[in-house]
């Protein structure tokens, strides 16, 4: 069972540092670098929309709104705080 374990842990733990050891060795394309810098955005998209969708149940179009005021207040350059309190304070408001 140890070796199972000890397996399992090795084979979890290469391809996690794997990359971090060699990508400081390789240089890549400009486009290959502007859309690794993307993921990171998508991924958060990704995370963040089902929760939009269903902030409030039956009434989706909160969780639009309040994510449209959030697009805008980051757009603007706003803090994240602001961005967070004027999507959170849109919910609050629309559901009082």
């Amino acid at each position: 069972m140890i070796f199972v374990i000890i397996g399992m842990a090795i084979a979890t733990m290469v391809p996690r540092f794997l990359p971090a050891l060699v990508v400081d060795k390789w240089t890549y394309p400009r486009w290959v670098s502007r859309g690794l810098n993307a993921i990171p955005y998508a991924a958060l998209g990704a995370l963040i929309f089902p929760g939009i969708t269903t902030v409030v149940e039956g009434q989706p179009h909160v969780g639009a709104i309040a994510g449209g005021i959030a697009a805008i207040l980051a757009i603007l350059r706003m803090n994240v705080m602001v961005v967070l309190i004027g999507a959170i304070g849109t919910v609050y408001l629309m559901t009082l």
